[in-house]
């Protein structure tokens, strides 16, 4: 993928890192040229100086080939203006962008533009609505047998039990990040909405307990 990002601060630098490690191309944006001193020294991606919802800038940035756009910059306005741009006038149909005012959320909502709150979310959740698929490794032990791993869980799993769902993966669930604090939960622990299971497993499952988490199969189906 080709992923074009709006921002080139703690987060955008973060994400800019990731995603190339992950073999993806990027191009990151930003207004100030002393802001690409946050990339490391072998970042082979594209900087491109200048505003993220200036048409000539993105096309720079070669967002006509884009997969997906995120804009991380300081500025609200900047980021939803630059997201909507990116899909609505280059067709990108996978677009973030961050807020800081979680209030105008439902506002940018309607308009289309999935929107993640600073308070709740990290570079970390910013990726996992890039690249949605599968788990994503956070720790393993020098052998590489063992796993701590982010899970995507099916939305029908809001309501339910911890113990469910570690019953039906034939997993232990590590701990949750809940509005961005770890939560280490018992049984009867109930997911809420916006939580984030991890869950430590050994590598060779991990799979197994993604395809079981990703589908929540109820009782009698």
């Amino acid at each position: 993928m080709h992923i074009v990002i709006m921002g080139c601060g703690r987060v955008g630098s973060t994400l800019a890192h990731i995603l190339e490690d992950k073999g993806h191309s990027v191009a990151i944006i930003d207004q100030s040229p002393e802001a690409f001193r946050r990339l490391r020294g072998t970042f082979k991606g594209r900087r491109v100086i200048g505003m993220g919802f200036d048409r000539d800038v993105l096309i720079e940035a070669q967002i006509e080939r884009a997969s997906a756009f995120v804009a991380v910059s300081s500025g609200d306005n900047s980021n939803i203006i630059s997201a909507r741009v990116a899909r609505e006038t280059f067709g990108v149909e996978n677009v973030v962008a961050r807020i800081y005012d979680s209030r105008r959320a439902e506002v940018y909502q309607r308009l289309g533009i999935p929107t993640v709150a600073t308070v709740r979310w990290t570079a970390e959740q910013m990726l996992r609505r890039l690249l949605p698929d599968g788990a994503m490794p956070l720790w393993r032990d020098p052998t590489g047998e063992v796993k701590l791993a982010e899970v995507q869980t099916d939305a029908a799993w809001i309501g339910a039990r911890v113990a469910e769902l570690e019953s039906a993966a034939r997993t232990r669930v590590a701990f949750l990040n809940r509005l961005g604090e770890a939560v280490v939960p018992t049984g009867d622990t109930v997911i809420q909405d916006g939580d984030v299971v991890h869950v430590m497993a050994r590598t060779s499952d991990i799979d197994r307990i993604t395809d079981a988490l990703a589908e929540r199969v109820q009782e009698g189906e």
